[in-house]
């Protein structure tokens, strides 16, 4: 029978939660017992060996190579977890989040069947308002331009020799490093507007 592949995580047994914990698992017939929830691969790998060790598996079937008794990797394996009432309290939270969550989706969704009136009015206001964030974002980028042209022409004058109605001092001059991108993504939030 060729080799088992190896998982995402590099180990052999070893998988990656969706909250970036590593869990361990061995396969033994149909039973497939886990080994625990680790913070890195590297310890389930460790856990996962101890209980290759504990079920007479060969060595190849080892994370890793160089353990050769079962008393090493029981060494190296680290401690099991204990669930204290602290960790037990910050599931419990979790769990009530998700609930909550759980309800309030499911009672939006009953308000949306029951008023679509007031989801199409809600859907209209978000589409004016991103209208008009658009115009306002492309309104600042005129006057920006235009800004910005009106120093670049000023400097320009000062560098044949003339004179510009702007001092020295004026704060205007700044305005030759204006951004005057054409982007207009919806999602523009003009916090980036300094950073061409």
């Amino acid at each position: 029978m060729p080799p088992r592949r190896r998982s995402a995580s590099g180990y052999r047994g070893v998988h990656q939660r969706p909250n970036g914990g590593f869990y361990a698992e061995i396969r033994s017939g149909d039973l497939r017992p886990s080994l625990g929830t680790y913070d890195t691969a590297h310890e389930a790998a460790h856990a996962f060996d101890a209980a290759a060790w504990r079920l007479g598996r060969p060595c190849r079937q080892m994370n890793f190579q160089d353990v050769h008794t079962l008393q090493q990797a029981l060494d190296v394996a680290p401690p099991p977890r204990l669930n204290s009432a602290q960790d037990r309290a910050e599931h419990t939270a979790l769990q009530r989040r998700l609930l909550v969550a759980q309800e309030d989706e499911r009672v939006m969704a009953e308000w949306r069947r029951r008023h679509p009136e007031d989801v199409a009015y809600e859907q209209e206001y978000w589409a004016r308002r991103r209208e008009e964030d658009t115009r306002r974002r492309r309104e600042e980028r005129l006057d920006r331009r235009r800004r910005k042209a009106l120093a670049s022409a000023q400097a320009d004058i000062v560098n044949v020799g003339g004179r510009s109605f702007f001092t020295e001092e004026d704060e205007r001059w700044l305005d030759m490093w204006l951004s005057t991108s054409d982007d207009t993504n919806d999602d523009d939030d003009g916090a980036d507007d300094w950073s061409d």
